[in-house]
């Protein structure tokens, strides 16, 4: 599991991702908002520790930001209790915050609630008949054939991989990879199994008509 983690605070910074680390995450580190935008290009997150009060782009922007990017879970680090703040936080699309001064075992129990409830608290590894997924190094083989998944692509096949034979619903899904808030076409979602369909040997994209898709193994 992969955590962004974006605060002007060198010891605040460093801190957590003692703490993270320990646990086992793998922290990308940044000292502001412009630059928390730039490491996601090179790693995404499965979420995000942002501190609120910061430099060139605060951390309610930042999260706004997140979740137009995808469906980053955002955790806000604020040095106020108002519920003002609390509210501003959530208008932004936060899904939780810890007030400074934080018990670093209180931040640790909301992020795994968080992705608990985004039900990324899952194997690093998933196999599925050939089929194998590596959700930290995000390489995808079938059998000893590897393949190179563009992210949406890596993303859509991983949730459908998580649930094998379970329909998965086209809204739950745009939703899950491309953001609760995409005001995009949904013609998007057909143009992304149509490639997953086109490169997979061995495994069938099912469509349940009027509801979603599901993933399937074919026998050999």
């Amino acid at each position: 599991m992969r955590i962004l983690v974006v605060d002007d605070d060198i010891n605040i910074l460093e801190l957590v991702t003692i703490h993270l680390s320990h646990e086992g995450y793998e922290v990308i580190k940044a000292a502001n908002g412009l630059e928390a935008l730039e490491r996601i290009d090179e790693q995404f997150p499965d979420l995000a520790v942002v501190d609120v009060m910061m430099p060139k782009m605060d951390g309610y922007e930042l999260t706004r930001r997140l979740r137009e990017i995808g469906d980053i879970p955002v955790l806000l680090l604020t040095a106020k209790g108002e519920l003002e703040d609390k509210e501003k936080g959530f208008l932004a699309g936060s899904d939780d915050y810890v007030v400074k001064p934080f018990e670093p075992k209180e931040l640790l129990f909301r992020i795994n609630a968080i992705l608990r409830r985004y039900d990324k608290a899952v194997d690093v590894i998933i196999q599925v008949g050939p089929l194998r997924i590596n959700r930290q190094s995000y390489e995808v083989s079938i059998g000893k054939r590897v393949l190179l998944l563009p992210l949406k692509e890596f993303e859509l096949l991983s949730v459908l991989a998580s649930k094998p034979n379970q329909v998965f619903e086209r809204n739950f899904l745009i939703e899950r990879v491309w953001g609760f808030d995409y005001q995009g076409d949904e013609q998007t979602l057909n143009v992304h199994i149509k490639r997953l369909r086109d490169k997979l040997e061995g495994i069938k994209i099912a469509t349940v008509r009027g509801v979603g898709y599901k993933l399937e193994v074919l026998e050999s």
